[in-house]
């Protein structure tokens, strides 16, 4: 198909608090790029910022279509990439690597050296009808993917990128703390991992079914009994008593992986504890190559069930009540995607 026939629509948020629906035009992919139509586009915290202005400096660039996270098949190729990747269905790294400095040579692209670039938030997003990208950053999905659980393989990914600092072996007791998209995702992938016991953290008891559902052996809210004899902990909530809790939980010797940003000034970690009981720390912004590759493994292999944490599927024109339904703390909300 031509480029031009995908078309559509796509977001543009002019600057904080301001976006409009414009006409979208196809951009045709150059030298080593894919065009992307793309299926849905999911909704996080980080376009909320984006949308309120309260993303930090240097990471967000105005005009913007947002959205990072998401699905899509690709329609064109341009010259150097193979013609085979024409009609595959495929998510994408969201970084935009320099490819040449040390850290990305050692495979470390979200700290590259050259700076921060990253599609939807520096450069367009999937809020369109259609998304061009460097084919590199493509990971190619089986046949039979369904595109709407596959939009949220870019959370996923993160987490996958968490579990792999981790390193959970079986028969190890395993926890996490948080219950939104990346702690259900995290504990996805720490159950197959075949932990002795798996326990979840987090202020919402309605996420209790769900997080056993997906492998979970026990849960408890912050303000219950909780155990100080803990492997290893994912930390997904992204505030500083979370980080506390997911500490306070692990064995003398034990492991953390942080994945929220706490807010700028928390009362976070306590430097004294982590050395004093030689604690583990690892952290996780984003996901390189191999965290993808991963995911998608572990999604192909029917392991990762991304479906049950969609609630809302809203068309483009809608992102303003998408952004609201993010941020209004409601239970009942999960992950939002908008669809072109």
């Amino acid at each position: 198909m031509s480029a031009t026939a995908a078309g559509g629509t796509a977001v543009v948020v002019e600057a904080p608090g301001e976006h409009r629906l414009v006409p979208h035009e196809p951009r045709e992919p150059g030298p080593g790029e894919a065009l992307v139509r793309v299926h849905a586009s999911g909704i996080c915290g980080s376009d909320r910022e984006v949308y309120q202005g309260n993303r930090p400096e240097g990471y967000v660039r105005y005009p913007l279509t947002p959205g990072h996270e998401w699905s899509g098949t690709v329609a064109a190729v341009g010259a150097g990439v193979p013609r085979g990747l024409v009609g595959r269905k495929v998510v994408g790294e969201g970084f935009r690597n320099c490819q040449v400095c040390d850290r990305c040579h050692a495979g470390e692209t979200t700290l590259c050296t050259a700076g921060y670039e990253e599609t939807g938030f520096t450069e367009p997003g999937a809020m369109a009808g259609t998304l061009t990208l460097p084919a590199r950053l493509l990971h190619v999905l089986p046949d039979d993917a369904d595109l709407t659980a596959a939009a949220l393989l870019e959370p996923a990914a993160c987490v996958a990128a968490a579990a792999i600092k981790a390193n959970a072996l079986p028969g190890e007791r395993v926890a996490v703390v948080g219950t939104g998209t990346l702690g259900m995702f995290a504990v996805q992938f720490l159950a197959a991992a075949s932990p002795a016991s798996l326990l979840v953290v987090g202020t919402r008891p309605d996420r209790a079914e769900l997080s056993k559902r997906f492998g979970a052996t026990d849960f408890r809210t912050r303000d219950e009994a909780l155990p100080d004899d803990v492997d290893v902990v994912i930390e997904t909530a992204g505030s500083a008593s979370a980080a506390r809790t997911a500490a306070s939980l692990l064995r003398r010797g034990g492991r953390l992986v942080l994945t929220g940003i706490p807010a700028p000034g928390a009362d976070g970690l306590d430097p004294t504890d982590l050395v004093v009981r030689q604690l583990e720390v690892h952290t996780v912004f984003g996901a390189p190559p191999d965290a993808w590759a991963h995911t998608v493994r572990v999604f192909g292999a029917g392991l990762l069930d991304p479906l049950p944490l969609v609630t809302h599927e809203l068309p483009l024109a809608e992102f303003a009540h998408a952004i609201e339904l993010v941020g209004a703390g409601d239970p009942r909300v999960g992950k939002v995607l908008l669809k072109p």
